[in-house]
């Protein structure tokens, strides 16, 4: 008796079309979340203003596009780590959840600045700055800087007079808003976090840098570039990098 050859059950078609756009789908949402992983990791990424200390240049809650791929330079607004016990002188961001993490760390939300801060790059290694020449001045190489345009209305360009040598490897910053930032100054006698010398917590190792913050893009009404003001233009170069800080609390010469 010749046996009937029993019929394979075919799929719907349906079901595998499911199947495959399901696929498809894992794959771009996997491929975009490594893009984006890389791209912030290397090109650039959002962070929130946490503080008032960068006022009115950036005000809190704005979004700013943090670029990583050039060097940093004097003038440029920058966003870094804290350095060690600066976030006890100001407010930072309110850390995310796990989700709002892993959201951020691949770049699909803005950084809420946790662990973050955000000043104005002052001093280059080997930069002289001081505070103040007899118009009240802040100094960077014997040149006075006219910061007009980006220092906040009513403040004085530093409450307290100083003179310092950037060391190597290091930068001076200030915040915009001075009488509100808890910037290099504030750290003048301090040491690093890991003990060391008087004035080593003042300054931010540049390997802390996450990089400059080139434009506001969030609120849409306050969108605008970020750029370097003129009177940074026109300072001297920096003289040699000591490796120790120089640091001098008495007001240079009038």
């Amino acid at each position: 008796m010749t046996e009937t050859p029993t019929a394979t059950k075919e799929k719907p078609a349906h079901r595998s079309g499911l199947a495959a756009a399901a696929r498809e789908f894992v794959l771009i949402v996997v491929g975009a979340l490594i893009v984006s992983s890389i791209l912030r990791a290397f090109v650039g990424q959002m962070f929130i203003i946490p503080s008032e200390s960068m006022q009115n240049t950036l005000l809190v809650g704005d979004r700013v596009v943090v670029e990583k791929l050039t060097d940093v330079k004097r003038g440029d607004v920058v966003v870094f780590e804290d350095p060690g016990g600066w976030l006890g002188d100001e407010e930072s961001g309110q850390k995310r959840g796990s989700i709002g993490r892993f959201f951020e760390v691949v770049g699909l939300l803005p950084d809420s600045s946790h662990g973050h801060l955000i000043k104005r790059l002052i001093g280059m290694p080997g930069d002289k700055v001081a505070c103040c020449d007899s118009k009240g001045r802040l100094m960077v190489n014997g040149q006075p800087l006219e910061e007009g345009t980006y220092l906040y209305p009513g403040d004085a360009p530093s409450a307290m007079e100083f003179q310092v040598t950037v060391p190597a490897g290091r930068v001076f910053v200030m915040g915009d808003h001075r009488s509100e930032s808890g910037d290099s100054r504030v750290h003048l006698s301090d040491t690093g976090p890991d003990g060391g010398n008087p004035g080593d917590a003042a300054f931010v190792p540049m390997d802390k840098i996450t990089g400059r913050a080139i434009l506001v893009v969030w609120p849409a009404n306050r969108f605008d570039k970020l750029e370097v003001p003129d009177t940074f233009k026109s300072i001297p170069a920096a003289g040699p990098a000591p490796d120790k800080p120089s640091i001098s609390l008495t007001p240079p010469p009038k």
